[in-house]
């Protein structure tokens, strides 16, 4: 229910951009779509998809949509950032978001998010020249419009790089990488209807267990050039 209700928002906001055709998008028709490159980045917590994306947009002098969402989307709903972070990339249900209506006259549902959200997302790569990290964009814009890059590592890996980065215990390591890969995918099922490791959603899956971030960097700026055919 959550994803037919993203497609047609996209839909419409799309269609505001100028986008529809005879009541429908121009890219289900498979004609060209006409955003300008992009790249968005999916990441497993601690596989490295942060210092990766940020490398990427100084590499290629884009904008890099992270953190700065949070402020974007509260600007667009018209709330506190702290309110937009408290709620950022996670699945929620209908009772707890009529039970935190009631008692919290500042609280934000998930459909207001997740309708600002796909908003400022779809914006920023109807632009161009923006690397966006998470919130699903890669399932909100048509493939051909953007890279969609896939940052993963194997479990232990991405353990011990944080309790090496972090500065944290082996549990605490566990628990936060188990609960932030559990809160994005279900936040990708649940108003997407996918899976977020569905290699078919992906243009690049990059694996950093052997690899350094510069190394990742390269092979994102390489892949990008070539779908693009930038010199």
């Amino acid at each position: 229910m959550h994803h037919e209700f993203r497609e047609n928002l996209t839909e419409k906001l799309l269609g505001k951009l100028g986008y529809l055709t005879n009541k429908r998008l121009s890219f289900f028709k498979k004609e060209k779509p006409r955003f300008a490159p992009f790249i968005t980045i999916s990441r497993e917590s601690g596989s490295g998809g942060k210092p990766i994306a940020e490398m990427v947009a100084k590499a290629l002098k884009f904008e890099l949509l992270d953190e700065s969402l949070a402020e974007e989307v509260a600007k667009s709903a018209k709330k506190r950032k702290e309110l937009i972070e408290s709620v950022d990339e996670k699945s929620r249900g209908l009772v707890a978001d009529v039970i935190q209506s009631v008692l919290n006259p500042e609280y934000i549902s998930d459909m207001t998010y997740i309708r600002h959200v796909t908003r400022v997302i779809l914006l920023k790569a109807h632009k161009g020249k923006v690397v966006i990290l998470g919130r699903g964009a890669n399932f909100m814009i048509p493939s051909g419009a953007g890279l969609r890059v896939r940052i993963q590592a194997p479990y232990k890996v991405r353990v011990k790089r944080a309790i090496k980065y972090e500065k944290i215990d082996l549990d605490r390591a566990r628990d936060i990488i188990r609960k932030v890969d559990t809160e994005r995918k279900e936040f990708v099922r649940q108003y997407f209807g996918k899976n977020i490791s569905n290699a078919n959603c992906y243009d690049l899956i990059l694996n950093t267990e052997h690899m350094t971030m510069e190394d990742a960097r390269d092979l994102v700026l390489m892949a990008f050039k070539r779908k693009f055919r930038i010199q």
